[in-house]
């Protein structure tokens, strides 16, 4: 084995650089994995803008990675093997607080996620932390499954999570605002948990495009009258079962609870930016509609284990999602790629 390797560091907003790194020692109750793949979120993009508060200075990258176990402390839960592939709820969990001790490890009360609190996975070799073993953090990938897909577990196990809190069923009509990444990911495990009708709403009109061949209904707001759509295309002209908001807006937020039927679910899955997360909401259509308002963040290992079978057993098709693979150097053309809209997933390959 080399003595470095190529990793992705974070010096500051507007500083990210590729640069040769020692390969990390393994602990005695860590695991040494060689990365084979991680994909840019998001949060990767937004932190590489504006910085992130959570990320020390020279910090390795990345948390949706996928990679193959090469050394074992001999202190190490998790009951892994040289040669396991892996990847990860990369949120790293406390395992102390009232809401890890009741399951909720994706809320932790001092949760230190991967890539951020610890060194990720836009490398060449990375270490999971004894935290994230003995917490049943890791998640083992089947054969066949390409580590460029696999990787795509992570986003979408919050999709997981977050059609789990919609509570959705066979045959339910679904409304996603929002064609980003994450909007596209929520349209196809709702159509993987049993949505009968999905409709995508999207301003952008690229990104609408790109989100047509993913739903049965395609609306660009500016446009058309999201409202009459909806009556038009759910049941009995009521409103639909649940809406997924997976655009950081106030005003598809404010809107959702006129779009749902009685006793239907608004899902607030992106966050406001700081400074800008008020919302003037009608209470009285939630009151005399029993309209739930439920939010979802991040994931489980749970989450993860269902997103890694889904991709799997080709319920969720990664090529789909998987549309720009690069390697370390490329993470400029990534964040390029992400911005214009251009992708869906970039992925590095190191």
């Amino acid at each position: 084995m080399a003595e470095t390797m190529k990793a992705v560091r974070y010096y500051g907003p507007g500083d990210v650089r590729v640069e040769q790194v020692d390969i990390p020692v393994c602990g005695a109750d860590e695991v040494l994995v060689k990365i084979e793949a991680c994909a840019v979120c998001g949060s990767d993009l937004k932190t590489s803008k504006v910085g992130n508060p959570r990320m020390k200075e020279g910090a390795i990258m990345g948390h949706e990675f996928c990679g193959v176990v090469c050394e074992i402390g001999p202190d190490a839960a998790g009951g892994l093997v040289i040669g396991d592939r892996i990847v990860m709820a990369t949120s790293v969990a406390c395992g102390e607080c009232l809401y890890c001790k009741r399951g909720w490890r994706n809320i932790c009360q001092d949760v230190k996620p991967m890539g951020f609190s610890y060194d990720g996975g836009m490398t060449e070799y990375t270490i999971i932390p004894a935290k994230a073993l003995s917490g049943g953090h890791v998640v083992k990938v089947p054969e066949g499954l390409l580590p460029e897909h696999a990787a795509l577990a992570e986003p979408i196990s919050c999709a997981v999570n977050s059609l789990e809190q919609c509570n959705i069923e066979e045959g339910d009509v679904v409304l996603v605002v929002g064609a980003g990444p994450m909007g596209l990911l929520n349209v196809l495990v709702a159509r993987a948990r049993g949505a009968a009708k999905i409709i995508l709403s999207e301003p952008n009109e690229a990104r609408l495009e790109q989100g047509k061949p993913f739903c049965d209904i395609a609306v660009n707001p500016t446009e058309q009258d999201l409202a009459e759509v909806v009556k038009a295309e759910s049941t009995e002209g009521l409103g639909v079962d649940v809406c997924i908001v997976a655009a950081p807006a106030a005003g598809p937020q404010e809107q959702a609870v006129h779009l749902v039927r009685k006793r239907g679910t608004v899902c607030l899955f992106a966050s406001l930016p700081i400074g800008r997360n008020m919302l003037n909401i009608d209470s009285r259509a939630i009151h005399y509609n029993e309209i739930r308002v439920v939010g979802t963040s991040d994931s489980t290992a749970a989450h993860v284990t269902e997103g890694v079978n889904m991709l799997a057993d080709g319920r969720v098709d990664g090529t789909k999602i998987a549309t720009h693979i690069l390697t370390l150097d490329d993470i400029a053309q990534a964040f390029e790629l992400m911005i214009s809209g251009e992708s869906l997933r970039v992925v590095l390959k190191p």
